[in-house]
């Protein structure tokens, strides 16, 4: 069909216009343009213009070809401590994790003079991030990072800096949806619980926006401990382009809101039928040369599960839980780098664990469960635990000697010191995970429990604890430079001197005395050494399971 329409042209004719025929004109018009268009873009005619968000001029820090830096990565912020600074990297999802050797802690006095050092560390944090362990911050400076494949003083703009003594550290939203809330400053009492009305909790993603923040009531108080009740937006709201929310604690009428570091994980809520019916956890520094044998012995009388709760250690622990991981041990490594926070981090332990294990130990790596009769450590719980109301077993303790010894035994600690006090010294706990009190108070390891429970003593003719305290002098000496626990002094500092916690007679110098070897021996104890020649001997190589050999052969 065809339509005629009458147009005022040039010569004033009629023209006759198909419908068909304009359609393929407008595809072929089009089509030409688009063509035309690409050709441009491709010539160069046409260069779109690309806006850098780098924080830093892009044109001053080139990197080889390896390796790039993503103009998102930043320095979130950085945590001051005695003999280190922490400085907290914050990444996109899709960038590759910089490593030890591509960065460098840089240290500025507000001139042009730079200080650089290699960091100590690298660590992976919990939400894709990484912990930097740098130097000690030198007086009057400001600590950031460059990356090693820069060629001039070009680095990342420092972010806020916090003392770790007056600092909300971490945080974890429990089972119940509260969330427990890890503080120091607060300097509550041991084993009290404080006045809930002196605080109240603040959730937020950026702390200096006041009308931004959400508050909530303190459930509870104690310790280092303060358990929130968790606003229904931060357990349902959508998560923020700015990250993680950030919970700390104000105090009321007082010193105002902490700093907070602390972005609250949720924990997964346990399966019907936990995987492991005995776990251990412990916190520890440079226990590299130790863990193998605390591992594979503890393993051989029924533990499944090990927590290690890294507080900055500087050897080769990593290695060793690596390798323990591929010999079918299940070991995980926690860092923990806040100092003297041993209760808080059990009580950090113990809510992790409850997922997985029925029972936990909160012991050392220098303490080992022995067992007279044999038995495996699963059958003394279960003979303990017949009711119900038992929500943890006390063990109680022998303190071992040098026994003569001025080198580190090179079968371990278990066949090596054999001579001892006579006297049990406190006790360790088993714990039922389900049985703490909601405030996690702890106390030289064993917890509060909730009411209609209650602990049951082991017998000490049937289960005791070696625990090999006072070691050659270079471990002893190693051990006690920096007490973890926080109520526990540092053997070199002048206070608490009658604490049981200390070395009886060796006061505050750090000098070894000349009779170190023969002390703290007052019985002659071989039981545990015994087992342990008899059960964990490799026949063939004649050593011990976890010793290991120089390469040709030869007990190291």
């Amino acid at each position: 069909m065809k339509i005629r329409r009458k147009l005022g042209g040039v010569c004033g004719n009629d023209v006759v216009v198909s419908w068909r025929l304009f359609f393929w004109f407008v595809v072929l018009f089009v089509f030409s343009f688009v063509l035309f268009s690409t050709m441009f873009v491709f010539k160069g005619k046409f260069r779109p213009l690309v806006r850098s968000t780098r924080s830093f001029s892009a044109s001053r820090a080139v990197l080889d070809d390896t390796a790039t830096l993503s103009p998102a990565v930043s320095i979130r912020e950085a945590v001051k401590l005695p003999e280190q600074t922490l400085i907290f990297l914050k990444y996109p999802r899709s960038l590759r994790l910089l490593t030890k050797e591509d960065l460098i802690c840089v240290f500025s006095s507000g001139g042009d003079s730079l200080r650089k050092e290699k960091p100590e560390a690298v660590d992976s944090d919990k939400f894709g991030g990484q912990i930097v362990r740098c130097p000690e911050t030198p007086r009057d400076h400001t600590v950031s990072l460059a990356i090693s494949r820069w060629t001039t003083d070009d680095h990342l703009p420092a972010g806020p800096t916090h003392q770790w003594d007056w600092l909300v550290y971490d945080a974890v939203i429990d089972h119940d949806n509260s969330t427990v809330v890890f503080v120091k400053g607060l300097n509550l009492k041991p084993g009290k619980i404080a006045d809930v009305s002196r605080y109240e909790c603040v959730y937020g993603w950026d702390f200096a926006k006041h009308n931004r923040l959400i508050r909530s009531d303190v459930i509870s108080a104690a310790q280092e401990i303060v358990r929130c009740r968790t606003p229904l937006t931060v357990l349902n709201g959508p998560k923020s382009a700015h990250g993680p929310v950030k919970v700390s604690v104000r105090i009321k009428g007082g010193t105002g809101m902490l700093p907070s570091i602390a972005q609250p994980d949720r924990i997964v809520r346990p399966p019907r039928r936990k995987p492991f019916e005995m776990c251990v956890c412990t916190m520890t520094r440079n226990a590299a040369a130790v863990l193998r044998e605390w591992v594979m012995y503890h393993a051989g009388i029924g533990v499944q599960r090990w927590f290690i709760y890294d507080n900055n250690s500087d050897d080769d622990i990593i290695a060793e839980i690596e390798d323990l991981e591929r010999r079918g041990y299940n070991v995980s490594r926690h860092f923990w780098p806040w100092i003297k926070t041993q209760e808080a981090g059990f009580s950090n332990c113990a809510i992790r664990a409850r997922n997985d294990c029925d029972w936990i130990s909160f012991i050392d790596v220098d303490e080992f469960y022995y067992i007279r009769s044999g038995e495996n450590l699963t059958s003394v719980i279960r003979n303990y635990t017949a009711s119900a109301e038992i929500g943890e077993i006390r063990t109680p303790c022998h303190s071992f000697g040098p026994s003569g010894l001025r080198n580190r035994p090179r079968g371990g600690v278990t066949e090596g010191y054999t001579c001892r006090v006579i006297l049990p010294e406190r006790h360790k706990s088993i714990l039922r995970p389900e049985s703490m009190n909601a405030t996690l108070i702890n106390v030289v390891h064993h917890f509060h429990l909730k009411d209609g429970f209650t602990f049951a003593d082991v017998d000490k003719e049937v289960m005791v604890i070696n625990h090999y305290k006072y070691q050659v002098w270079d471990v002893f000496k190693e051990k006690f430079y920096r007490r973890v626990a926080t109520y526990v002094a540092d053997w070199q500092n002048d206070e608490n001197v009658g604490s049981r916690d200390r070395a009886p007679g060796l006061g505050t110098r750090p000098v070894e005395p000349p009779d170190w070897p023969e002390r703290f021996c007052e019985v002659n104890d071989t039981g545990l050494r015994d087992q342990v020649l008899e059960k964990y001997m490799d026949n063939k190589l004649q050593r011990l399971i976890w010793e290991k050999d120089d390469g040709m052969g030869s007990r190291v």
